[in-house]
């Protein structure tokens, strides 16, 4: 990495490694994308001339479009490149990156007759292109002007978007991203969001869009969970068990590096220093592409293939005999029971991805195809209930307005705002928390001092 990091520093460099990494990065590794965004980390900030060359130097228009139907590994790369540059250059560096020509390029690969791997890395780098103001008003102009050309017929996005349960694993991800992308970036006039039409009936539980680290998406069912971001992002589902034996199913849709298991609440998300499931002493996770089983943030290494997409992974939890039991397409494995060296009770079905990965999961809703033969289990979907407001998965931005409208009371708690601030801790005396949320410290967040007392205002 020293070796790239001083190669890359000078512009001819940078540019001779970016190009090198669009030509080298194969097809088939399901790594690749990600390896991009690494490798990108690793290298010097460019300059925004230096950017602005490379897209330059790439020829890209509609030209490069036609290119891309015949060339797909490297156009394939050079979308992934494009979205990297625009997540990490942001500001007035993104919206220069945002030329014409590369518009055009990218919005000419939103085609059905386009490459299905090309399509994918052109929206992912679109809604990268979009976190800057300037360019997302850019691409909505856009996408407004070929509505009004089409006028009663949809548009290519519109049409990506009924790829969504596709039984190709690449245009499967191209109908989740379009969705995705209609509902949280690009809202088009007098389209219907997909939470307002998605059938909701017999789902008892889903992925907790509560309990979720910030850039993991999430679809309108709360069943399927991807990641675009360069962190390690991580979620749990709605429903917890501490008796029992239970069961779930994951249906792999890409098959990258992704840490798939059971954890408690006390399992943290820390999503920028690379921490998910599997990687605490409250949680165990199953990984398929690096051969792992993950727990405290130590791994060892299991016999089963690495998995691909449209593989089944189950997942057992025995809480009677203390067990965890992984399998791949039913093949499973020995017991796992390390995890219950620290956590006994409270388990949420739980996962964390990294950059490009996908996945669904089925808590019951539907048949497991591989149930357990050698023992009874029940499934969530059995046990689970949730209200109709909670079946909601809000587009971001509906969020952020319901945020916006909430008012916190001046004694509300600084940790929950829920409650009224009452507790004082002792010895030192700090304020500014509810009582609930004082039980649950055992240091003083203001000057980390232990708690040896709680004290109510309320008599």
């Amino acid at each position: 990495m020293m070796a790239l990091h001083k190669i890359a520093d000078q512009e001819p460099g940078w540019l001779q490694v970016m190009k090198s990494l669009i030509n080298v990065i194969p097809m088939d590794d399901p790594l690749g994308p990600a390896v991009v965004t690494l490798l990108l980390e690793e290298c010097p900030l460019p300059t925004k001339e230096t950017c602005v060359r490379l897209c330059r130097d790439l020829g890209l228009g509609a030209e490069a479009v036609r290119r891309a139907k015949d060339r797909v590994c490297e156009h394939r790369n050079i979308c992934v490149l494009l979205g990297c540059l625009a997540e990490k250059m942001a500001g007035m560096s993104s919206v220069a990156l945002l030329s014409e020509s590369v518009l055009s390029y990218l919005m000419g690969n939103l085609t059905k007759d386009s490459r299905p791997p090309v399509i994918l890395f052109s929206l992912v780098a679109l809604e990268k292109f979009a976190q800057t103001s300037e360019n997302k008003t850019l691409i909505l102009k856009y996408l407004e002007a070929q509505q009004g050309k089409k006028k009663t017929r949809k548009i290519p996005l519109e049409i990506l978007e009924g790829w969504r349960y596709n039984d190709d694993s690449v245009k499967r991800q191209v109908g989740f991203c379009s969705q995705w992308t209609l509902d949280n970036l690009f809202v088009l006039p007098n389209r219907q969001y997909s939470h307002e039409k998605v059938d909701m009936d017999g789902i008892n539980v889903m992925l907790n869009s509560h309990d979720v680290s910030e850039y993991l998406k999430l679809s309108p069912n709360g069943l399927e969970a991807r990641c675009d971001a360069a962190s390690f992002e991580s979620v749990r589902c709605t429903f917890q068990v501490s008796s029992g034996v239970w069961y779930y199913e994951v249906l792999i849709v890409t098959a990258g590096v992704m840490q798939i298991g059971w954890a408690t609440k006390s399992s943290k998300f820390l999503n920028y220093e690379g921490y998910g499931i599997g990687d605490d002493e409250y949680s165990i996770a199953y990984d398929g592409c690096r051969k792992l089983i993950w727990c405290n943030a130590q791994s060892e290494p299991h016999s089963h293939d690495c998995w691909k997409p449209g593989d089944t992974l189950g997942l057992l939890l025995d809480l009677t005999k203390c067990e965890v039991i992984f399998s791949l397409n039913g093949s499973c494995l020995p017991p796992c029971t390390k995890v219950f060296k620290n956590a006994k009770s409270g388990f949420f079905a739980a996962s964390s991805f990294m950059s490009f990965q996908q996945c669904e999961f089925n808590f019951g809703a539907k048949p497991f195809k591989f149930p357990p033969r050698d023992r009874n289990f029940e499934s969530f979907n059995q046990f689970g209930s949730l209200t109709q407001d909670e079946k909601v998965i809000l587009p971001r931005h509906e969020r952020l307005q319901m945020l916006r409208q909430v008012q916190v009371q001046d004694d509300s708690c600084s940790l929950c705002f829920d409650s009224a601030a009452v507790a004082t801790l002792q010895p030192c005396g700090h304020r500014g928390m509810c009582m609930d949320c004082a039980y649950q410290l055992e240091i003083c967040p203001l000057c980390r001092e232990a708690i040896s007392g709680r004290i109510s205002d309320i008599s």
